[in-house]
């Protein structure tokens, strides 16, 4: 006897609609994975990844490019700023050691700080000389040449920026000492005008000399500032003030000693005009005169006559010894005519 199937034995069959939606016919699914497997090649994605790698290599190699044109075009923009700041007219090694160039001359005898004359001079040795060295730079030189050819430039700028600085010092140094030295010597000069200005007082010819130093003192006190040419500037009108004190003071000497000379010459006339009055009434006085006789003369070889005056008669001599007054003044009176060759003297 036929057993029945049961559900255990016979599988339960889908509906026949779903059946035939899903499950594809199976010549349908063998041309559709044939399909697929000819329109992926295996080669295609070792190509693809290959052609990826490329791109990525040459967008590399131009981005690398791109940086390295900018650095070489920095590097030659630096390099060639720093050569201009070493060689321009202005500002540049030239004009920074025009200011050493001023200050080589200097001693350390003239500054107020000798340090800055023994910087300076280190400066100089560090700076390899006052001549800058020359820096090529070239647009067609290496990144790296630019680079170095730069840093050796602004070392020399910097070396030759102290230098300057040291010569600006030693300039200052030496202004400083100017001013210092010209303010002392004004001080003293003033001090010389104040006592001029008391010592003179009723010495001058002419008073107003001493009115103008007085100004110039007061004028000098009022000097002020930085620079010593004001100072040196001031001391020039009190100079010139002193020097008409003196003058004038001179001129008074001059004419006090003219002065005294003067009288002293009209002392010595008076004296002489009283000498000469005193001897006039010292001489004796004869009264009634005398009558010139003729005589002749004796002894003179056969006769011939000769005529002498005279002589007036000699005043008596006093008792004592001696010689009077009168008698001397009486001697005076004869006269060389009186007394000649053969003839009488007028004397006994």
């Amino acid at each position: 006897m036929d057993k029945e199937p049961t559900s255990g034995d016979q599988g339960i069959s889908p509906p026949s609609g779903l059946e035939d939606s899903q499950t594809p016919p199976a010549s349908e699914s063998a041309e559709d994975i044939d399909g697929a497997t000819r329109t992926r090649p295996r080669w295609m994605i070792p190509v693809v990844t290959a052609a990826a790698v490329v791109v990525l290599i040459a967008a590399g190699l131009i981005c690398w490019r791109v940086v390295s044109n900018r650095e070489h075009t920095q590097a030659v923009e630096r390099c060639s700023g720093a050569v201009t700041r070493l060689e321009k007219p202005s500002g540049g090694a030239d004009a920074r050691t025009a200011h050493y160039q001023e200050a080589a001359g200097i001693s350390s005898d003239q500054v107020k700080d000798v340090k800055t004359v023994i910087a300076m001079a280190r400066a100089v040795k560090n700076a390899g000389g006052i001549k800058p060295q020359p820096v090529r730079c070239d647009a067609s030189m290496k990144t790296q040449d630019l680079e170095a050819a730069a840093d050796k430039t602004k070392d020399l700028n910097g070396r030759y920026d102290k230098l300057d600085k040291a010569a600006k010092a030693v300039l200052a140094s030496r202004d400083a000492k100017d001013l210092d030295d010209a303010r002392t010597a004004l001080a003293a000069k003033k001090e010389e005008a104040s006592r001029l200005l008391d010592d003179s007082d009723g010495k001058v010819a002419d008073n107003t000399t001493r009115e103008a130093l007085q100004n110039a003192i007061t004028l000098a006190e009022q000097t002020k500032g930085d620079k010593a040419k004001a100072w040196r500037d001031a001391a020039g009108p009190l100079q010139a003030a002193i020097d008409q004190v003196n003058a004038s003071m001179q001129a008074k000497t001059q004419a006090d000693q003219q002065a005294a000379e003067e009288a002293a010459q009209q002392a010595a006339q008076a004296a002489a005009q009283q000498q000469a009055q005193a001897v006039q009434q010292a001489a004796p006085s004869y009264g009634g005169g005398y009558t010139p006789s003729y005589r002749p003369s004796h002894g003179q070889g056969g006769g011939g006559g000769g005529w002498s005056a005279p002589a007036p008669a000699a005043p008596s001599t006093p008792q004592g010894g001696g010689v009077s007054p009168d008698i001397d003044a009486w001697l005076h009176t004869i006269t060389p005519s009186q007394c000649h060759a053969g003839g009488p003297c007028g004397i006994g």
